[in-house]
């Protein structure tokens, strides 16, 4: 039997394509971590899921581009507790504003609880990571690094409850993420301008907030290594541990003008400030020690504008309670993007861009 060729022409109905078929089930399970039969069970809700499986079974649908509608993957209330250190700094204030202005923004389901616990007080910081009043979803936490705080933060972080450590990493826990600056680079960038801005070799003394704090380890750490790397002519003091304090920054700055005849510039990781500036005045040495300190607070704006401080590195609170929370809502299924792992951007701040605003507004 013989067949003649035969070509379509415009009129000619086309061949029907096979249609794209959207993700099975064993693909969301392996995408998920879980089994397809859990995969199943959600999607079509049946049967009993907890809240975390249902959060990233629904996650991973939505990655594949599953072409239905999905479950919530919530029901009722989502709670986020947050524990601060007390704290009178103007940073931890303006922290707090922010959180405040970042609740407005987000849906009414959640509910964000702050709990200030006095930062020396391990017993009750730890309780308060350990034993919530109610059910909670997720944990941001801004406390120090003591053993204690890093047990209890694991213990929770194994029952399954996301944690984001926030403007103060702990170390050796697997928390969600770290939201603030690189504290140590932020350290290395006060230690490259004293060095640039000294006009004669000398000694830098380094005042801090308590050690305990992993951020202000690391950005003195990170002042002293580049001091000794690139700038030979300067020698850091031991560092100074002022707790925030204005008295005790006071007392730090006359006893190394007492000690030290060649004192050139001054690097503080924390609050305290006015105690530096109550000691270079008294000193007639206002405008001629470089200073670099922390937080573009109203106090630094003044000392900028007057010329006794020489730069401010900013670290952004409300850029940090914004990104604590975006990880946390995002672990949870309640947004579809997943927010940057990068650290937060820090900012500096001198006589010639001056703010104008109030820094607790």
């Amino acid at each position: 039997m013989r067949f003649s060729a035969y070509r379509y022409t415009m009129s000619d109905p086309k061949p029907v394509g096979r249609r794209k078929r959207g993700p099975r089930f064993i693909e969301i399970a392996e995408a998920a971590g879980v089994s397809p039969t859990t995969v199943n069970r959600v999607l079509n809700e049946r049967g009993s899921v907890s809240a975390g499986t249902r959060a990233r079974v629904v996650a991973a649908a939505k990655r594949l581009g599953v072409p239905r509608l999905l479950p919530e993957t919530r029901r009722g209330l989502t709670r986020f507790d947050v524990i601060l250190a007390r704290s009178d700094t103007p940073y931890f204030h303006r922290l707090n504003l922010a959180l405040q202005r970042s609740m407005q923004m987000i849906d009414k389901k959640v509910v964000v609880h702050r709990t200030f616990i006095q930062e020396d007080d391990d017993d009750r910081i730890a309780h308060a990571i350990l034993s919530p009043p109610q059910k909670r979803h997720g944990l941001i936490v801004a406390v120090h690094d003591t053993e204690r705080v890093s047990d209890a933060l694991r213990s929770v972080i194994r029952s399954g409850v996301p944690v984001v450590t926030l403007m103060s990493d702990i170390v050796d826990v697997p928390r969600l993420h770290y939201a603030g600056i690189d504290n140590y680079r932020a350290g290395r960038t006060a230690g490259y301008f004293l060095g640039r801005l000294a006009q004669r070799p000398g000694r830098i003394l380094l005042l801090s907030n308590s050690l305990i704090y992993r951020a202000h380890a690391e950005r003195s750490n990170g002042c002293r290594d580049v001091i000794a790397e690139m700038f030979p002519a300067l020698g850091c003091s031991a560092i100074n541990e002022c707790h925030d304090d204005a008295d005790r920054c006071y007392l730090a700055v006359m006893q190394a003008l007492n000690k030290y005849d060649d004192l050139v510039g001054i690097y503080n990781s924390g609050a305290g400030s006015a105690g530096i500036e109550a000691a270079l005045r008294k000193t007639g040495l206002a405008g001629k020690v470089v200073w670099i300190g922390h937080e573009k607070s109203d106090e630094h704006r003044q000392y900028l504008e007057n010329r006794v401080m020489d730069l401010v590195i900013d670290q952004d609170p409300d850029g940090q309670a914004v990104s604590s929370l975006q990880h946390l809502l995002y672990a949870c299924g309640m947004i579809e993007d997943a927010p940057s792992r990068e650290p937060n951007e820090f900012r500096f701040f001198c006589h010639e861009n001056i703010w104008h605003g109030a820094y607790l507004r």
